[in-house]
């Protein structure tokens, strides 16, 4: 008898709470890193921008200087609030990050004690090479685990409880944020009175998807390289950014990994155009790169369109450069394939 084997098969409840422990704490440290890097990089942009403005002003007079600085002044006020917002952030997620820890630790330790125990009555018992041995010592081992079993679902409750506390303060903190002024104006100014056109209804979840979209700007697959991503499957994920953010703005679509069968999905539901009409391009909608929607060689890439002007085309792109990053390109059919609407 293979008397390690047997052990961890009596510590199976045990092992996989722990092992529900160290998917929580990957999860938790990745968010606090990226959580860290957010705050670091927003107040480093702050303290930038005031020492830039500083600059201007102290060449400029009258009242178009006032105008600007009072411009300028609410801009960094928004910048500390999202700053300030994401090191708040990041200390909730740190004290999750540290009760995770400790209970996967907490849960290992029993795992481990209890294995090792069960493991001696086993091997006791082949010393002895009797099978009434061994029944007996099978017996203790399996009469020995609901305890421990006991104290690592205790641990996982707890953690759980933290956890649950932990995002009710997160979305505290997410409802104190002001939103995206621009984007957020046009979608109040879209959704007001009845009757409302269906150009108007498109128009505004066109804004819904660029100002859910800006609000990625800057997120990482991690580690990098790895295609790790918040937003869909390990896997290239262009195509799962720009569906995500889609649902996020209210439209039904499934997370679509591959960027063809986001077309696919357009031809389908009557809101898909080719490479012809690419000038019908509107905020929110996705461009396709490459030439068709058959296969990954010839669907290489999508972004969700944040401005158009003239035949320049401002893009927010999920997976470029392993991150949520805003790219500009120049509106042609050499480049992109077709388009979808929200």
């Amino acid at each position: 008898m293979d008397t390690l084997a047997t052990a961890r098969l009596f510590a199976a409840d045990i092992l996989a709470h722990r092992n529900k422990l160290a998917g929580k704490a990957e999860d938790a440290a990745r968010v606090q890193f990226a959580l860290r890097q957010v705050s670091k990089t927003l107040h480093d942009q702050h303290d930038l921008h005031k020492k830039e403005t500083d600059v201007v002003l102290s060449h400029w007079d009258g009242k178009a200087s006032e105008e600007f600085e009072r411009t300028t002044m609410r801009l960094r006020k928004d910048i500390r609030t999202t700053a300030d917002a994401s090191t708040d952030a990041e200390r909730v997620v740190s004290r999750v990050t540290s009760t995770v820890d400790g209970g996967h630790t907490a849960v290992q330790r029993l795992a481990d004690e209890y294995i090792g125990k069960a493991k001696k009555l086993l091997d006791d018992a082949a010393g002895v090479g009797s099978r009434a041995a061994m029944a007996s010592a099978i017996a203790a081992a399996a009469d020995l685990a609901p305890r421990y079993t006991k104290q690592s679902a205790a641990t996982l409750r707890k953690v759980k409880g933290e956890l649950a506390d932990a995002a009710k303060r997160l979305r505290a903190l997410r409802k104190e944020l002001r939103h995206d002024g621009v984007a957020d104006r046009s979608v109040a100014d879209h959704s007001s009175g009845h009757g409302r056109t269906e150009a108007a209804k498109a128009s505004t979840r066109g804004q819904k998807v660029v100002s859910a979209a800006r609000k990625e700007l800057g997120t990482r697959e991690n580690p990098p390289g790895s295609n790790r991503n918040p937003y869909g499957p390990t896997a290239p994920w262009c195509a799962s950014f720009a569906t995500a953010m889609w649902r996020k703005a209210g439209v039904k679509i499934p997370i679509l990994p591959f960027t063809g069968d986001v077309y696919r999905w357009g031809q389908q539901h009557d809101k898909a155009y080719g490479k012809n009409s690419l000038k019908q391009a509107k905020p929110g909608d996705v461009l396709l790169f490459g030439t068709g929607p058959q296969s990954p060689s010839t669907s290489t890439h999508i972004g969700i369109v944040e401005k158009v002007e003239g035949n320049r085309v401002t893009m927010i792109e999920g997976n470029s450069g392993d991150s949520v990053r805003r790219n500009t390109h120049t509106l042609s059919s050499a480049t992109f394939y077709g388009g979808v609407r929200p």
